[in-house]
């Protein structure tokens, strides 16, 4: 899917930025991971990435189909100082380049909604999981009262359209969280947990059979 990654980037620094610390927090808490190797999978221009490496000691690979998106996140990147705890990997997210069992950690926020073969593409995230691995993947605005508020500005922006509003209630209700659970089914993955409420979105969290890296 083509995207214009200097609009999406616009976006994401300004209307969406309050939320990746936020999100950050909420992928540690949950997890409990805090060391290791992370894949922001999908990463566009890193923030999300970004804000996880500067509140963590993990080693974020920020990794994109678009090459355009990795040039964005490399100046996030630079911009927080990460360049020693950091990567860049371009490819497609059914066929990472990574060798199986190599990642502690993967995270996505938005980019599962464009994921052509959902089974596919989680079965390849938990090829490459480590034992004790873990997931966060789906879609969030941290909190209610930001999602209620990004609704808002992007409604604004686009002459009150409530068409961002629609998108979220696809993405985040009930019949994702059924697309999610019958992707994993196919996949063959079965220890997971589907995380959702209305301040943290909806979530996949798989958890590699292995050692405990967290609750």
């Amino acid at each position: 899917m083509q995207i214009n990654a200097r609009a999406f980037d616009e976006i994401a620094r300004t209307v969406f930025a309050p939320i990746y610390p936020i999100i950050a927090r909420q992928i540690v808490a949950h997890t409990g991971m805090t060391r290791g190797v992370c894949l922001d999978a999908g990463c566009g221009s890193g923030y999300l990435g970004a804000a996880l490496a500067s509140i963590t000691e993990l080693h974020v690979t920020f990794f994109d189909e678009s090459a355009e998106m990795l040039a964005l996140a490399e100046n996030t990147i630079k911009e927080n100082g990460l360049r020693s705890r950091t990567g860049t990997l371009q490819g497609d997210i059914g066929s990472i380049a990574l060798p199986a069992g190599s990642v502690d950690l993967v995270i996505s926020r938005g980019s599962i909604f464009f994921w052509e073969d959902l089974p596919r593409a989680l079965r390849e995230v938990s090829r490459i999981l480590a034992p004790g691995g873990r997931t966060w993947i789906g879609g969030g605005f941290g909190t209610a009262r930001l999602k209620e508020s990004i609704r808002d500005q992007m409604a604004a922006r686009n002459k009150g359209s409530g068409a961002f509003g629609s998108k979220i209630r696809c993405n985040l209700g009930p019949q994702m969280r059924a697309r999610f659970e019958e992707a994993l089914e196919q996949a063959g993955i079965a220890d997971y947990q589907i995380v959702q409420s209305d301040d943290i979105g909806l979530w996949i969290d798989i958890r590699k059979e292995g050692k405990e890296n967290g609750p």
